[in-house]
């Protein structure tokens, strides 16, 4: 079977090498005759893979004991509402910075748990792109200040974090692991798991033990991340296939080395911007300071030949490639995952394209 180039945002692709691997194991899971996804929780077969993925996460983030790691479940979208609900005190402000449609439904559900600052504003800008340091209004003594690393939609990546007197915190579910940060500069940091981490259905949330003393007596338990810290994620039944899974990725992103995948995730998207900057027939949609490494936007010059592009492109096994539907255009989502032999496709498919219309 040929395997298409996924370029979906999400959920995205996977290491292959991680796909073989759990298909290997999916049956009988190390000899014991069941597959992982059988396995009770709190046995000793699956302790072991929820322990490394625990203990992967920090080594590739250099956390230390301050920080706990959580595995949880709704997604990103979960988090809207967690954070401000654990963090954001009754007589405390809150930060947002908005820089496109994630960074926005972050700051309608932090308004519904309390005071929220729209510390700067980008999110209908034209080319797209994320605020800088010096132009956020911040709020002396605010709860926390949050920032949405990377704009899946809009394309645009924050390159160098804000320094802040609250804790950091961020919505990293696009670019997690893709690039070497200092990860010691957030409070608290949260991703979707189907972009860069594993499959759909599973939170990763990192965070310092000492914010979870925040929160307040009256939320639900299982809203609260001091329960979910004090249990090891293990307060009720997580969903194991995913944590499985992201414990593969994890190994695999290690025995690439987070420097080297950096790097190749740069050489991925210079290759995609090198076309735009080499003629006027493909037009990014963020600005070049701004542009993502994981999410390509850009658009033809008409909405006609851009469906054009994507038929004949999935016609040629590349699939995924229509922006969101919020803005239309293409969108090329190329994640730790993405091989390389799929951004060269891309490519030449394009040159040939233009050369056609």
């Amino acid at each position: 079977m040929a395997r298409a180039h996924n370029f979906n945002a999400g959920p995205a692709a996977l290491p292959l090498e991680v796909l073989i691997d759990a298909q290997k194991e999916l049956i009988d899971f190390k000899g014991t005759g069941m597959s992982i996804m059988e396995h009770s929780h709190r046995g000793k077969d699956y302790e072991a893979i929820h322990n490394e993925a625990i203990a992967n996460i920090k080594k590739l983030m250099g956390l230390d004991d301050s920080y706990s790691v959580l595995f949880l479940q709704g997604g990103a979208s979960m988090q809207f509402a967690m954070v401000p609900m654990n963090l954001l005190g009754a007589d405390k402000t809150a930060d947002y910075t908005n820089s496109g449609t994630w960074a926005s439904k972050a700051i309608k559900e932090a308004k519904l748990i309390g005071k929220v600052n729209i510390a700067a504003n980008c999110e209908k800008d034209i080319p797209t792109r994320v605020p800088s340091g010096n132009e956020l209004k911040l709020t002396d003594g605010a709860a926390y200040v949050h920032v949405t690393s990377n704009e899946t939609i809009s394309g645009a990546q924050w390159k160098e974090f804000p320094k802040t007197a609250a804790p950091l915190v961020a919505d990293m579910s696009s670019d997690i692991l893709s690039r070497p940060l200092d990860y010691t500069q957030f409070g608290l940091i949260y991703a979707g798991a189907q972009k860069n981490l594993g499959p759909s259905g599973l939170a990763l949330v990192v965070m310092k033990k000492e914010l979870a003393e925040r929160a307040p007596a009256n939320i639900p338990t299982m809203l609260k991340y001091k329960t979910h810290i004090d249990e090891n994620s293990l307060y009720n039944t997580p969903p194991t296939f995913g944590i499985y899974m992201l414990c593969l990725v994890t190994r695999w992103i290690l025995k690439m080395g987070a420097e080297n995948l950096y790097k190749q995730n740069r050489t991925k998207a210079q290759k995609i911007y090198d076309v735009f900057d080499s003629g006027t027939f493909y037009k990014g949609t963020a600005i070049k300071e701004y542009r993502s490494d994981m999410n390509i936007t850009f658009r033809l010059p008409s909405e006609e030949l851009e469906e054009k592009f994507i038929k004949e492109a999935s016609a040629q096994g590349m699939k995924g490639l229509k922006g969101h539907r919020a803005v239309g255009g293409i969108r090329a989502s190329i994640y730790n995952a993405f091989p390389v032999e799929g951004i060269d496709a891309l490519v030449a498919f394009m040159k040939e394209f233009e050369r056609k219309a």
